[in-house]
């Protein structure tokens, strides 16, 4: 793995995105996106996690974390190991499911091609944190992940996307609970 990618300061707010393999469009169906964010909700209960932001778009994930708790390297590999075990299952028992063979196959061949997996990867390897060492580059990063959605003309307005925080940043209750950035620090 690369040294670049590492979180190094618990202490800090990291930018992470995380994506299927292949960029399988996974996350079309709004039963996966429960399973994500049922998994985000006990990390933040048992694990300390802190999510500030937060995105969950078609193939992959944007979220700016931080924690009071277990490392933020050990919640990320326990979410997706969990997740991808989860997912997994739910394509497989998605009676609806018109993608099954084929998600499945291209996630075992991606497994057999990586010696870390056991026959099956659902998730590429890395994160790519990027620490967030000043307001700035904080808030950078939340527009970039509240925008997300609309780049990809999904919707007009950041606010309208369900599977965001960006909700909660323009005073809607949001999917799940998030610690609110103060605009008033930048």
């Amino acid at each position: 793995m690369s040294t670049k990618y590492k979180f190094r300061d618990q202490d800090r707010l990291y930018f992470v995105s995380f994506s299927i393999v292949n960029w399988i469009d996974l996350f079309i169906r709004n039963e996966y996106k429960e399973i994500i964010l049922e998994s985000w909700k006990h990390c933040q209960t048992n694990k300390g996690l802190e999510i500030y932001g937060w995105c969950i778009m078609s193939s992959h994930i944007h979220m700016v974390i931080g924690t009071h708790g277990e490392k933020l390297e050990n919640i990320m590999r326990d979410m997706k190991k969990h997740t991808s075990t989860a997912l997994k299952q739910a394509i497989q028992e998605h009676p609806a499911e018109s993608r099954k063979e084929w998600m499945l196959w291209m996630m075992e061949r991606a497994g057999k091609k990586n010696g870390q997996n056991e026959k099956f990867q659902l998730w590429q390897q890395d994160n790519h944190p990027i620490e967030l060492f000043d307001q700035k580059i904080l808030q950078q990063k939340l527009d970039y992940i509240h925008n997300n959605p609309v780049v990809a003309g999904i919707v007009a307005k950041p606010e309208d996307y369900l599977y965001s925080s960006a909700r909660d940043y323009y005073g809607l209750k949001g999917l799940i609970d998030i610690i609110l950035v103060d605009p008033m620090l930048q």
